[in-house]
């Protein structure tokens, strides 16, 4: 079987993580065994499980570092697939989920490609020319009904701690690009 790489990318809001339990759940319908991962940081719904702005959710890893995903691969079970929740805020996962795709693993990714400052997350732009597959899910303009592909933070987000930065509905908002750049 040949792997794949599937990476949702979007504003926050954008039903990305929806995405990736959805190929989750597909894939445990064939019978695929998948390393489930979130970062460790992100505690906003649950501690050890991966879940949807919506209420879906599936039991996940949680991890400080990459070097926590290399010690879960190395303990001998083998996997089909890695499912990366909120990639952007794990240091040096790209380089991680690129050599496990190559040694013929699958990998799906759901993150945010920017912060709300407009700055790319390098390790996202690292891992798009690997994918197979690459969807952007634009989430609902707060301000109108048009597509959303930026996040507005409704909070100084440059004197912000890392910890402050990782919020949901009441930290920020999706917008048009009317709406965050015009607003």
């Amino acid at each position: 079987m040949n792997p794949f790489f599937n990476i949702y990318i979007g504003p926050m809001f954008g039903s990305k993580t929806t995405r990736l339990l959805g190929d989750i759940d597909r894939q445990k319908h064939k019978g695929k065994n998948i390393l489930t991962i979130k970062p460790d940081i992100d505690k906003r719904y649950a501690t050890q499980e991966i879940v949807s702005h919506s209420g879906g959710k599936v039991k996940a890893h949680c991890i400080a570092s990459v070097d926590d995903l290399h010690n879960l691969v190395a303990k001998g079970e083998i996997y089909d697939i890695i499912a990366v929740d909120e990639a952007f805020m794990i240091e040096e996962i790209d380089e991680a989920l690129i050599e496990y795709y190559k040694s013929g693993i699958s990998i799906i990714v759901s993150s945010i490609q920017m912060d709300a400052g407009e700055y790319p997350f390098q390790n996202i732009k690292n891992m798009l020319p690997w994918a197979t597959k690459i969807e952007v899910c634009p989430a609902v303009c707060t301000k109108c009904d048009a597509d959303a592909y930026f996040t507005k933070a409704l909070f100084d987000i440059h004197n912000a701690t890392q910890e402050e930065r990782i919020g949901a509905y009441d930290m920020y908002e999706p917008r048009c690009m009317q709406h965050y750049f015009g607003d």
